[in-house]
């Protein structure tokens, strides 16, 4: 993916939409009872219903862009088990488990777990190290990019690599506010990503514009409402839909952005991303 810059406003092959397997779970015991991200806060009121409500539209509009969907069942007492892209990663059928950082989540990672050993999966690993899942794990191409600094142990990205074979570039996140890699970073297709790079360390910021040269640059404002905990299936991209600049730089480039309202789950940190977990 090295190589000189492409310019980013020339025409590109007409894109084309590639099919994805999801695993979701539904929020019905959605609810912010602890705080373990600058976005959450016990003291302000959630609706469970509305958190259905906006879930089952999402889940819709994977169904009605032509994906598969399939559905974990909650367990009572994990409120943010419906941010299902934490609970596990997954290359080429293969299984890295997620072990999370803080105890009101760490029942989630095993759930998780059982749930691929009964839905076919043969080959599962249950983690050394602290990893937080596609949260952290974002798979470019054959490469996977993995954030460190707040959730996901550092030493968890050569675990990675060892399992799954293909290359791992670490990433420092820098900023409590976007504290998983997913919540900073949103993969557009094998060799395009959009970022924002405040969120990054340095010497990050330096990796990823030497990797991706041509990237969408988010604006402080589109990552303020969570602009990059999207979705895309190479031409489809679901965003937040308050995230107007990154959907216009999107059209740009060739894709169709769609945004989505999660608000009532964004009360928790999460959004269309968080909410997806992606199979194959």
């Amino acid at each position: 993916m090295n190589g000189a810059a492409v310019d980013a406003q020339a025409p590109r092959a007409a894109r084309k939409a590639v099919s994805h397997r999801l695993l979701m779970c539904r929020p019905q015991y959605f609810d912010v009872t602890y705080r373990i991200n600058p976005w959450m806060n016990p003291e302000k009121p959630t609706d469970a219903g509305t958190a259905l409500l906006q879930w089952e539209q999402l889940r819709e509009l994977y169904l009605s862009l032509g994906h598969t969907v399939e559905v974990i069942e909650p367990v009572e007492g994990l409120p943010d088990m419906v941010f299902a892209a934490n609970g596990a990663t997954v290359v080429d059928g293969k299984v890295l488990g997620a072990r999370f950082r803080h105890r009101e989540r760490t029942a989630e990672g095993p759930a998780y777990l059982d749930w691929f050993a009964r839905n076919g999966f043969q080959e599962l690993l249950w983690p050394e190290h602290i990893n937080e899942g596609e949260g952290d794990y974002l798979r470019v191409g054959r490469r996977m990019l993995a954030g460190t600094g707040f959730r996901t142990d550092s030493r968890s990205h050569a675990e990675a690599q060892e399992f799954f074979g293909i290359p791992v570039t670490g990433l420092t996140l820098t900023d409590p506010n976007h504290y998983h890699l997913d919540t900073a970073l949103s993969v557009l297709s094998a060799d395009e990503i959009m970022y924002y790079p405040a969120a990054f360390s340095p010497g990050s910021r330096a990796v990823l514009r030497e990797m991706f040269p041509d990237a969408v640059v988010a604006s402080d404002q589109d990552a303020a409402v969570f602009g990059l905990n999207a979705f895309s299936d190479g031409l489809n991209v679901l965003l937040p839909q308050a995230a107007t600049g990154l959907g216009e730089q999107l059209k740009e480039r060739g894709f169709n952005p769609i945004g989505v309202s999660l608000g009532e789950l964004l009360k928790a940190g999460g959004s269309v991303k968080c909410c997806t977990l992606v199979l194959s």
